[in-house]
């Protein structure tokens, strides 16, 4: 059997070329030509979307269910990149609406670990398990909410540059895996009781640039494929409309009530990255 090397391992239009020039049929992605018509994909692709949008809205919590749903039906990783340009333009929405919303500190010190947390997610991407990434990211999800839960009358908290550097490298490392970024990015953020809509205005900034980032190496990665684009155009419309229902939604809930959601569906959303990560590796 021949192996495979590291530059067709790690940069799958490169292995495209080597097929050909071979003499071999070429791969699935390179003759999906149209968008997927299956009607199971879309059962898990619409509530995956939507849940996208309200979490670009600024419930980010909800947004994490989005891969995990794909999965499903495609792999964890070309998931992702399907999911990838929905996300873009959601982003470009959201970060219209929240411009004047942001903390420069915040995203000074997450923005430098995430560059280091993608970077070295691109090179693990065909060696760490997807569901090793699902159990770490719903174990530090639970563990902070408990810690939360479990300490009264907690008060804001200034963490330190080095906290922000590291839970920004986690939260860029899992984004770019599974784009499950979320908990960890909030166990920095959510101890710090910005304004709403400030931490909103953040979390939107921060994902829209780590998003961006990701093109390049999910292009090289071959995740980009005439079907996946397609699809992910097809689903822009929906994309939009569950954005702007996730705006309308923040700008009437109370501050101290979208804390207490944003809390809770961190726990749900954890509580069921580990149910799922456990129950693959056991099966496994």
């Amino acid at each position: 059997m021949r192996r495979c090397g590291f530059a067709e391992a790690h940069f799958p239009l490169y292995s495209e070329k080597r097929r050909r020039s071979r003499g071999d049929p070429p791969s699935i992605g390179a003759r999906a030509l149209s968008i997927i018509l299956d009607p199971w994909f879309y059962a898990v692709a619409v509530p995956a979307v939507f849940l996208l949008g309200l979490a670009k809205g600024g419930f980010s919590g909800v947004g994490i269910a989005a891969t995990p749903l794909l999965a499903l039906y495609l792999p964890p990783l070309e998931a992702a990149g399907l999911l990838l340009p929905v996300l873009i333009t959601q982003d470009m929405i959201s970060l219209y609406v929240y411009r004047h919303h942001w903390d420069a500190r915040s995203l000074k010190v997450l923005l430098p670990g995430a560059l280091i947390g993608m970077a070295f997610a691109w090179w693990m991407a065909s060696i760490v398990s997807d569901d090793a990434v699902r159990l770490i990211v719903g174990g530090v999800g639970l563990v902070f909410v408990l810690n939360v839960w479990l300490r009264p009358h907690a008060s804001a908290v200034k963490l330190s540059d080095a906290a922000g550097v590291f839970w920004g490298a986690v939260s860029g490392f899992t984004s770019f895996m599974t784009q499950g970024g979320g908990p960890p990015y909030q166990v920095y953020m959510l101890p710090q009781l910005l304004p709403k809509l400030t931490l909103v205005g953040t979390t939107t900034i921060f994902f829209a640039i780590v998003n961006l980032l990701k093109i390049g190496p999910y292009f090289l990665l071959g995740q980009f494929t005439p079907s996946n684009l397609g699809t992910s155009l097809a689903l822009l419309p929906l994309a939009a409309v569950a954005n702007m229902a996730g705006i309308w939604l923040v700008r009437r809930t109370p501050t101290g009530l979208f804390y207490q959601i944003a809390y809770v569906l961190l726990f749900v959303v954890s509580v069921a990255l580990v149910y799922q990560g456990l129950s693959d590796l056991i099966r496994g």
